[in-house]
């Protein structure tokens, strides 16, 4: 009496693609066909050779799945006749082929480093002997508020690590190279089988003995200790565009740590931190500031020094220019990076109240004072009359 299939499993089979059509190929497809099919496949969709895709995984997976069951004549057979519920209800037999047909493929393919761990739940090897970029690295930097919206450029020192002089990357001290590992003979690469609800499945493994990399170095290099590379003090120039804000990143392409077996260099990150201004706020690409008059100035209109990053510019104000008056400079602000384009300046105006006058002075003033009428004072006789309306509108209120 066979097992029962929960209906779980059977949704799950269900949602599987037909192994044919996974592949690509007819019923009658023969061995030979089908491994030529696979491995155009398996470079086509290899995780590997398409980093940036995130759906390459799930199709190797599919394809490999797909190409063990029919690579396989029992497998095969089973699922001829039942489909997937064949193989799902204990159907596949002790291996036959198929997973070791399947490593031979992708060791051709790939050296090895065929990324079968994957597939049964564990992590894709990757081959020690592919070029890999090197790490990115960080940094920072301070600047001064002019240097920031001027732009500067600035002589930094960064820990990197560079390709060794001595054996220029090889990791070999002279000539001494390096000798083909006897435990892998090479490959970089030692087979193992394991059983599992597949049956028995051999499987590969980086080699322990040469870390994968197929060849040991028989004289390591003294300077770098057989890594290829040395980590040193760098000095580099940084070119810090105008316009700059605290806050943000610079991008120096290459200046990261070196690539190992030929791979290009990371990059170097610069974090930017602008010392405040005693005059100038900035919000975006403007600038503002705020600047004392006097009151004879508020009173009668004057000319006023007002300075820029430009240098000072001179502004006339009107008369009776009130506290908190805000004017605008066009083009006085910080230039947008990489563009001409600038923002503007703003410009807050206050009355300064004069103190210590002595006593002529201040008789003066109210002389001044005197000979003033209420409409002199617009916004004080307003405020006023709405103080009345409210008043009164309270009396009202209480008396009926």
């Amino acid at each position: 009496m066979g097992s029962v299939i929960c209906p779980e499993r059977m949704n799950h089979m269900a949602d599987k693609r037909d192994y044919y059509e996974v592949l690509g190929v007819g019923r009658d497809v023969t061995d030979e066909e089908l491994k030529k099919v696979y491995r155009q496949l398996a470079r086509k969709y290899h995780p590997d050779l398409h980093p940036d895709d995130p759906t390459a995984e799930d199709k190797f997976k599919e394809i490999t799945e797909a190409y063990e069951v029919l690579s396989n004549s029992e497998k095969r057979s089973i699922y001829d006749q039942y489909g997937h519920a064949g193989l799902e209800n204990g159907g596949m037999g002790a291996d036959a082929g198929g997973f070791s047909d399947v490593s031979e493929i992708l060791e051709s393919l790939f050296g090895g480093m065929g990324g079968m761990g994957s597939f049964f739940g564990g992590s894709r090897m990757q081959n020690p002997n592919a070029p890999r970029q090197g790490k990115d690295l960080q940094t920072s930097v301070t600047l001064d508020f002019m240097e920031a919206v001027n732009g500067v450029s600035k002589n930094l020192t960064v820990q990197r690590m560079e390709t060794c002089p001595d054996c220029h990357g090889s990791g070999c001290a002279g000539n001494s190279g390096m000798e083909v590992c006897k435990d892998c003979q090479g490959r970089g690469i030692v087979k193992v089988t394991q059983r599992s609800p597949f049956g028995m499945i051999s499987s590969s493994k980086p080699c322990p003995h040469c870390g994968g990399k197929g060849k040991i170095i028989k004289s390591p290099c003294q300077k770098c200790r057989g890594a290829g590379r040395v980590r040193v003090s760098k000095s580099i120039t940084v070119n810090v565009p105008a316009g700059i804000d605290d806050g943000q990143t610079l991008s120096v392409g290459g200046m990261g740590d070196s690539g190992v077996n030929g791979g290009p260099s990371g990059n170097l990150y610069v974090s930017v931190t602008v010392r405040p201004h005693p005059l100038y706020t900035r919000d975006g690409y403007d600038l503002h500031c705020d600047i004392p008059i006097t009151y004879s100035q508020a009173v009668l209109g004057d000319e006023i020094t007002v300075p820029t990053v430009d240098g000072n510019v001179k502004y006339r104000i009107s008369e009776g220019t009130q506290t908190g008056t805000v004017f605008r400079l066009r083009g006085k602000g910080v230039r947008r990076p990489g563009r001409t384009e600038r923002g503007d300046q703003y410009v807050k105006v206050f009355i300064e109240v004069p103190k210590g006058l002595n006593k002529h002075q201040k008789e003066l003033i109210r002389q001044l004072e005197e000979s003033l009428e209420s409409k002199n004072y617009a916004k004080r006789e307003t405020f006023f009359k709405k103080l009345k309306d409210l008043i009164g509108g309270k009396q009202d209120e209480s008396k009926s």
